[in-house]
């Protein structure tokens, strides 16, 4: 599977608005489970502020959209 985003584009998560605007950090290995092999080109690292703390999480990238706004995380 190809890659759908680089580092540093913004994203949500797809059919939830209610979700943070995140930026992509980068892409993560992951081992698939049923498998057994190693995954380097579908899964991200995404990171966003909640509340002043930094957050982040590994997302799929089929479940992610791309924005086309871009901007800061901070709330200024």
């Amino acid at each position: 599977m190809s890659r759908k985003f680089k580092a540093g584009d913004w994203v949500r998560v797809k059919g939830n608005n209610a979700t943070h605007k995140m930026e992509i950090l980068k892409y993560t290995s992951k081992k698939e489970p049923v498998f057994g092999y190693v995954d380097n080109d579908t899964y991200v690292e995404c990171v966003w502020y909640s509340d002043g703390e930094r957050k982040s999480q590994v997302f799929h990238q089929n479940r992610l959209i791309k924005l086309q706004e871009t901007g800061g995380l901070y709330k200024v």
